[in-house]
Parts: structure tokens; C-alpha cells; sequence
């Protein structure tokens, strides 16, 4: 799953996260007292042999717990709904932890993330190549979350495994489109099986969604495996040279955490190019790339 924006900060975003999770808290806080009643009846059962009221008591307790456990994950996750990096709220990445689906079919060696940005136009191109843990698989779904609604899609993807020469370009399928996140899948031209290799291109333009300022670009893997061998980001900025730009690691559990300063590998006056690349990062990893473009 891929995630992309730009600063834009939405105040009653974060509001409305806010309030989420203070009702989270206090329901999470009633399952509690529920399970707390619900054991003294099963308890005072026994003790009155009352077998229905036992009966009763350890149904109630064991449906609080599990609603206790289903809200205490809902609050981990509207804990990581609510990132925010320099005083700012990246609202793409909070949008897309709220609605993140974690594949289970496809083990990911190696991803690449390539992001042109040329004034107000963004441009992004994603290669994911591995192999099928599954029976079955037809498609690739990546996640496209920006902090500017938009209504057009204009992408298309290749089936590299079957098509090196990209002769054949696939339509992306669109499969979920609220708002500001839409998911789309690219199917493969040859279904999976267990073990089969598959390398996987999307490429996709995004005219007129950056502004000048600091804003941000994410790159995301949410597979359930344990590493990805080698993932990479590479930002080319076009006709501009960003003041500066950082890496900020995220995860659901731990606050956003600076991991280094990017300095240019290339600047020859036409395209300034920075370039990340890591080795065994987790499966389920979150990077956010915020730079500062003079107005």
C-alpha cells in the first residue's frame, strides 16, 4: 500500500480524531465495569447455585472482554490516526492507518518508490517484485491517499513478470473512492499460484496538488511478513532545489521519530534527486519525507 501528500493541515481532522478517541476511552472504560458486574453475577451463581444466572454472568463476561479487546485495538489504531510531524497534521497517512488493509498474499523482497515533483505537479511510479505466498492472487491493490480530494485517476501499471518489454499496459481497477483515499488494483496478467513470482509497476500523475511550502511525500509497506529485503525511495525535484529535506519514521505504537537529514546524490541544475535506500525494514513501515520548497 502506497500513501502520498502534501502539507495542507486540517484542523477539524485532528478534532474529529481527537474526539474518537476520547470515545474510544470511555467505551473501552464501560466493557471494563461490564466485565467487573458481569464476573460478581457469575460469581454470586455459583454461590446461589443459581445455574441460569451463572449461565447469564459468564456470557456477559466473556462478551466484554472480547468487546474490551476489539476497542482497545480500534484506540491503537485511532492513536495512529493522529500523526503529526513539525506541529503539522499528515492527514493522508492518518486517513489511510484508519482504513489500512495489510496483505496476506504476497511476500514483498523488494520495492522501489520513485516521486517527480515539478512545481505543483506530482508524478509517482512504484515497483513491488516478490513472490505469492497464497493458492491464488489476481491483483496488486495500492492505496493512493492525498491530502487534495481528487475525483480523476490517472494512472496505468504493468505486469512485469509477464511483460518486461511493457508492451501490454494495464487500467488500474478503482475499488474504493471515498474521499481523499482511493484504493485501486492492478490485476496481473496471469494469475498466481503459491511460490509464482511477480513484479508489479504503477505509475500515476497527480497535476496541481502540491503547493509551495513545506509538504511531504509517504512511502508505506503494510505486508504481514516480517522483512522486506531491500526498499528504497528516490525524490527528483524538477527546475527546484528544496531547503531541505527529513526522514521521519512511524508505526502505531511509537511517535514519529527524526531518522536522518537527506543531502542530494545529483543536482545538475535541471533535476535535484535525493535517494533513501534501506535494507530489512518490516514489514508493516511508514516513512514520511517532509521538505520545505521556498515560496
Amino acid at each position: 500500500m502506497l500513501w502520498l501528500g502534501a502539507i495542507n493541515p486540517a484542523a477539524s481532522y485532528s478534532l474529529r480524531c481527537q474526539a474518537a478517541s476520547l470515545v474510544a476511552e470511555l467505551r473501552e472504560q464501560l466493557a471494563a465495569w461490564v466485565s467487573i458486574l458481569s464476573s460478581i453475577a457469575a460469581i454470586l451463581g455459583l454461590i446461589e447455585s443459581h445455574t441460569i444466572l451463572t449461565v447469564v454472568g459468564a456470557s456477559v463476561t466473556g462478551l466484554a472482554f472480547a468487546s474490551l479487546l476489539a476497542l482497545r485495538r480500534s484506540h491503537r489504531v485511532l492513536r495512529a490516526s493522529g500523526i503529526k510531524i513539525e506541529g503539522l497534521n499528515i492527514d493522508s497517512l492518518n486517513v489511510a492507518n484508519l482504513r489500512r488493509r495489510v496483505n496476506r498474499s504476497l511476500v514483498v523482497q523488494h520495492a522501489y518508490h520513485l516521486a517527480r515533483i515539478e512545481g505543483s505537479d506530482l508524478s509517482v511510479s512504484w515497483h513491488y517484485s516478490g513472490f505469492c505466498r497464497s493458492k491464488r492472487e489476481t491483483s496488486f491493490v495500492f492505496s493512493l491517499d492525498s491530502e487534495n480530494p481528487y475525483e480523476a485517476i490517472d494512472c496505468y501499471a504493468f505486469d512485469l513478470q509477464q511483460d518486461p518489454d511493457r508492451h501490454h499496459p494495464i487500467r488500474p481497477l478503482l475499488l474504493d473512492g471515498a474521499g481523499i483515499s482511493k484504493k485501486v488494483a492492478v490485476p496481473f496478467l496471469k494469475p498466481l499460484t503459491a511460490q509464482d513470482p511477480f513484479s508489479v509497476l504503477l505509475h500515476c500523475n497527480l497535476p496541481g496538488c502540491l503547493t509551495p511550502g513545506v509538504q511531504y511525500y509517504t512511502a508505506t509497506l503494510s505486508f504481514t511478513q516480517r522483512r522486506v529485503k531491500h526498499f528504497s525511495v528516490h525524490l527528483v525535484f524538477i527546475h527546484q532545489v528544496p531547503e531541505w529535506v527529513r526522514v521521519y519514521d512511524c508505526s502505531e505504537t511509537a511517535k514519529p521519530q527524526l531518522l536522518q537529514h537527506l543531502h542530494p546524490f545529483k543536482n545538475d541544475g535541471v533535476a535535484c534527486e535525493y535517494l533513501d535506500a534501506v535494507e530489512n525494514v518490516h514489514g508493516q513501515t511508514m516513512r514520511v519525507y517532509v521538505y520545505r520548497i521556498a515560496d
